[in-house]
């Protein structure tokens, strides 16, 4: 393999060698502690404009299986410690290298991801570079932005996609939505149509579904204007259910603010307590920004994360809707939090909107 090396922003260089495609890329370096579900991350879109650091040393050892997708690999870079060119699974097609090498996207390995993990944490996200040599100059690194991020990853036209003994229709806003949040819905007799994530909100009302889903997606919240002022529109019009990007989308609309982390929660062990009980879930989580708790007047905090204190859930009752930071569905994961699919059903046959 061809030497390598990942060079952050501030300077530090760690050399590696090179797979998956021969080509450089920049971007803003995220860690994951996931120990499975890689497929899952590399396509996931919220990982859009991110080079994505595997805390867990072996990666690739079940190979790729398309079924497992997400959605679109948007990743810039893939680092890891060890990859496996030999993977041992029945379902596998292929293996990680081949993958990198179909999306275009460079993997560096070889490299001590613990001690890059570490830097990030006293340190912060930062930009860095897969390179095959160290560049003088780093300013394109300390330079690089991600914009246009949820425009970038969203559908452009409007799909549906029908239940078995279907119960009930919900809206999705593609704003870079997992598969497995609309599987969610139509294993739960919930029709779904999918939208471009500039639909307006008379076009929702317009088509008159039973509720209405904010999915997960990437990039800073704050920067969708657009989709903000369209959900301050449809606030108390239908129930809506919030995941992740679309939690902080709908407590932006609701007036609160969001922060961004020092460096973010991605891995399928995140601690979040119910705050109306004595629940603790281990949910899986893939964000760098979160609802500042203090900013919160509509609404009440649902949920909250057991280490950092931080928000990862509301609930707005006079306004039928409610959201949470974590991922539900967790196909890459954990099934504790299912429930609130269940609970998002159950709002909308409350409202007499059942078919």
């Amino acid at each position: 393999m061809k030497k390598a090396f990942l060079v952050l922003e501030d300077g530090r260089v760690f050399p590696g060698e090179k797979f998956g495609a021969d080509t450089e890329n920049v971007g803003e370096l995220v860690f994951t502690t996931n120990m499975c579900g890689y497929i899952e991350t590399l396509t996931d879109p919220s990982y859009y404009s991110q080079i994505v650091l595997q805390t867990f040393p072996l990666i690739g050892n079940y190979g790729i299986i398309e079924a497992d997708f997400e959605g679109p690999c948007c990743v810039r870079g893939y680092v890891v410690r060890e990859w496996c060119d030999f993977p041992s699974n029945f379902r596998c097609q292929y293996d990680l290298d081949k993958f990198l090498k179909d999306k275009n996207v460079v993997g560096l390995c070889g490299i001590d991801t613990r001690q890059v993990t570490r830097i990030i944490r006293e340190h912060g996200v930062m930009n860095a570079a897969i390179c095959d040599s160290v560049p003088e100059d780093l300013s394109f690194i300390k330079n690089y932005k991600i914009k246009d991020a949820v425009l970038s990853v969203s559908r452009k036209e409007k799909t549906d996609y029908p239940a078995e003994n279907e119960k009930y229709r919900a809206t999705l806003i593609d704003y870079g939505a997992k598969n497995y949040i609309k599987k969610s819905l139509q294993m739960r007799g919930c029709s779904v149509t999918v939208v471009p994530a500039t639909v307006s909100a008379e076009e929702i009302l317009s088509d008159s579904p039973d509720g209405l889903v904010l999915p997960n997606g990437p990039g800073d919240p704050a920067e969708n204007k657009y989709q903000i002022g369209q959900l301050e529109k449809l606030l108390g019009k239908l129930p809506i259910f919030g995941i992740c990007l679309g939690h902080q989308l709908l407590a932006l609309a609701a007036g609160s603010r969001t922060i961004k982390l020092q460096y973010g929660h991605r891995g399928a062990n995140q601690p979040v307590r119910d705050l109306s009980g004595t629940r603790t879930y281990i949910t899986s989580q893939n964000h760098g920004y979160a609802v500042d708790n203090a900013s919160i007047k509509c609404g009440k905090l649902l949920f909250q994360n057991a280490n950092d204190g931080t928000c990862e859930g509301i609930d707005y009752p006079d306004l039928m809707a409610f959201s949470v930071q974590f991922h539900p569905e967790a196909s890459a994961g954990l099934l504790d939090t299912s429930f609130l699919f269940d609970r998002f059903i159950q709002m909308m046959a409350r409202e007499g909107r059942s078919r």
